[in-house]
């Protein structure tokens, strides 16, 4: 397969929905009872925010809801981002800024299972919906002392959601702990999304990639700006999961981003290709239809109300023809310009090739989608086979005999999970890491979280690794389980997170020696309560679907 990033994402969300659980969505305005207690002065005014901590005696400044560009409306609807003009008098930073306008299936929206609404409390995206808005463009900012005397790593978070939903504002994404307990600072933001971030017009230069200029323009700031707040403006990772993985996998393809940042994480998201330009023409094409707005009538557009596009948008995506593995719906665009070509296919793009890159999985992404499917759990081997028919064609019967050697204690259900795992995450990863380390200038680090959560049927689900790297254990126990292990474990990959922000390098003592990626030997860090280093996992797999 030429692209393991992108499994249909109308597919995707409906497995999704099955489980009724919003994987990609925050919160918004979680006000501070505290009165602002920190100060930064910035080139566009003073700015103000609050202090907590991670632990007693370990205070981190807090500032959420910095505006980082104009808003996006009226004229600036679907055109490249413009930077902040500045503000009189002093900015109160006590509050998240709203969500973009969000575009998640209705179900994921509006979980129904009891797992689904608890896992809201960490992934809240109905809260994320009902607080949309396209004023969206602010970032948040965690450090353990806004002061230029200290020069600290920098970590870019780009948050999960596809290219549909989702926001910075999540409370699993709280920087806190990473802040303070590993003296960094810690950035996230908010970008435009799905039809307002990524539809390709024509006359508007950039269109297809609005999303992405936004996170540029954010990147641009923290260059300006993140000094003042105690980081290194030279030394900044970005990193990401799932949609966010993806955006690092393209932000390392795009002119526009070359020198903003030095290293790059990329976690259960490869963004290997991006949509062509052929397919997102056709899918403005069958937007406008149902607007009943002309061809290159974006004056048209930017009058109509944001919910009549969302509506159109979901009907226009319904019609597209399924993209297998590929990126499709609104998502970046091959525009030859902002996106000159496929990011990672078939090399790697030599734009970044100075860039450290570190990218991994976890062993059994999808069940936190299929875990309320009807036949989950009661799956044989002629539902399989049909599902991995439908899935990889011909290919269908070698697959699945590699999935089997690889996890012979699986039941077909898990099989049947693992056959989007491997297709689409895996594959991508492992595309990812050997086209990097062939070009033989900066290192490839490759990991896979193989510890199970005691919670549910899941075993190790997309997005565990999240509290995890940040260390947000306590925030997460509805998804990570109670008891010591996931302590463990956050020590080590939070650990691994911050020294590879330091030095482009994840090695750590925590750790084994965890040598770089290479397309002979594959070493994969596999983390657990003992980590270890493997190289080649799942050989058959990886044989099978790449």
């Amino acid at each position: 397969m030429t692209d393991t990033t992108a499994f249909d994402r109308r597919h995707l969300l409906g497995l999704g929905a099955s489980l009724g659980v919003g994987l990609l969505g925050p919160t918004v305005a979680r006000a501070r009872t505290a009165p602002p207690m920190a100060q930064v002065i910035t080139p566009k005014g003073t700015i103000l925010g609050g202090v907590n901590g991670p632990e007693p005696g370990v205070s981190v400044q807090v500032f959420e809801g910095i505006p980082y560009a104009e808003p996006p409306t009226g004229d600036r609807r679907f055109a490249p981002p413009v930077p902040k003009a500045g503000w009189s008098g002093r900015l109160q930073a006590v509050k998240f800024g709203a969500p973009a306008i969000q575009m998640p299936s209705p179900s994921a929206a509006a979980p129904t299972s009891e797992l689904g609404k608890a896992l809201q409390t960490i992934f809240p995206t109905a809260a994320e919906v009902a607080a949309q808005s396209e004023d969206c463009l602010y970032l948040n900012v965690w450090t353990p002392d806004a002061s230029k005397q200290r020069k600290r790593p920098v970590m870019v978070w780009l948050h999960g959601g596809g290219f549909a939903y989702g926001s910075g504002a999540w409370p699993i994404y709280d920087g806190t702990n990473l802040a303070g307990r590993g003296d960094v600072v810690v950035v996230s933001l908010n970008h435009r999304l799905n039809v307002f971030g990524y539809l390709d017009l024509p006359g508007v230069k950039g269109s297809g990639n609005a999303g992405m200029l936004d996170i540029v323009m954010a990147l641009s700031w923290v260059r300006d700006n993140i000094a003042l707040f105690g980081g290194d403006p030279g030394n900044v990772t970005i990193f990401g999961e799932s949609g966010g993985g993806a955006k690092v996998s393209y932000l390392l393809a795009m002119p526009a981003a070359k020198g903003l940042f030095h290293k790059a994480i990329i976690e259960s998201g490869p963004g290997v290709r991006a949509v062509p330009a052929e397919r997102a023409a056709n899918l403005r094409k069958d937007l406008l239809a149902e607007l009943g707005v002309a061809e290159g009538d974006v004056a048209a557009l930017r009058a109509l109300p944001y919910q009549q596009i969302i509506a159109a948008a979901y009907k226009a995506e319904a019609k597209q023809p399924g993209a297998g593995f590929d990126r499709s719906g609104f998502s970046p665009v091959v525009d030859g310009d902002i996106l000159p070509a496929q990011p990672w296919d078939p090399k790697a793009p030599a734009i970044s090739a100075n860039v450290p890159v570190m990218i991994g999985i976890n062993k059994d992404e999808m069940t936190l989608f299929l875990a309320s499917a009807p036949w989950f759990g009661r799956l044989d081997e002629a539902g399989l086979m049909t599902q991995a028919k439908n899935l990889f064609g011909d290919k269908a019967m070698a697959v699945v005999a590699a999935l089997k050697a690889d996890f012979p204690d699986y039941s077909p259900t898990y099989l049947a999970a693992n056959l989007i795992t491997y297709g689409r995450m895996f594959a991508g990863s492992v595309q990812i890491a050997t086209r990097k380390a062939d070009q033989h200038r900066a290192p490839a680090y490759a990991y896979l979280l193989e510890w199970e959560t005691p919670v549910g049927p899941f075993k190790s689900p997309h997005t565990l690794e999240i509290p995890l790297v940040f260390d947000n254990v306590d925030k997460a126990r509805v998804l990570v389980g109670e008891g010591p292990a996931p302590q463990v474990l956050a020590k080590q990959m939070s650990a691994a997170w911050l020294a590879f922000a330091r030095t482009g390098d994840p090695n750590n003592s925590l750790l084994p020696a965890w040598p770089a990626y290479d397309a002979e030997k594959r070493a994969t860090m596999v983390f657990n309560l003992t980590s270890r280093v493997v190289d080649d996992p799942y050989a058959a797999t990886r044989r099978a679907v790449t």
